[in-house]
């Protein structure tokens, strides 16, 4: 660990982080505060995204599998076989049939037979689970927004340039296909 000295930041600019950093540094002398400021910033916004997200889907009366159904669908524009959403969810073919046949009930997707092949089956979206995936997504959607409005869009750029450099250094360190969510 390369300690970075830290550059001072203004009391009204401080957030919880800051606090934790300064709290750590006396305890663990080589630490160095960017990185542990940087790392410590994304888990807390990672919790803090996953908290509106939860609470859109009980807003929603959404549970997360079906979230993740309808989501995954609407990835496939509104259509697909259940093997591939199977494979997406990378769930057994038996788990995605009982998510389909709730699903069903509540009105969001209907199962039809292929046109192309009676032997296949199609999944599509309704209008309703469109809408209601579309209202789950739209809360997340406005926070991101929220937090990322407080920068320019270069500086947005720049995060998100500087993030994928983060991630292909992660990603080349994991087994292939381990970070696909």
């Amino acid at each position: 660990m390369d300690p970075t000295p830290a550059l001072p930041v203004s009391p009204e600019r401080r957030d919880w982080t800051d606090g934790h950093v300064a709290r750590w540094q006396p305890v663990l002398p080589g630490l160095d505060p960017v990185v542990e400021g940087a790392v410590t910033r994304m888990k807390k916004l990672s919790v803090h995204l996953r908290r509106v997200r939860e609470q859109s889907l009980v807003d929603f009366d959404l549970e997360r599998y079906e979230f993740d159904t309808l989501h995954k669908l609407a990835g496939r524009g509104g259509s697909a076989a259940p093997s591939e959403l199977a494979q997406d969810l990378d769930l057994a073919p038996a788990s995605v049939s009982g998510r389909l046949d709730a699903l069903e009930k509540r009105g969001f997707v209907r199962r039809t037979q292929s046109t192309t092949d009676r032997r296949r089956v199609v999944v599509e979206l309704t209008a309703s689970g469109r809408e209601t995936w579309l209202g789950a997504m739209d809360v997340l959607g406005h926070e991101e927004y929220r937090l990322l409005g407080v920068l320019d869009p270069e500086e947005r750029t720049l995060l998100n340039d500087m993030l994928r450099r983060v991630m292909v250094a992660a990603e080349a360190g994991d087994a292939p296909g381990s970070w696909h969510g």
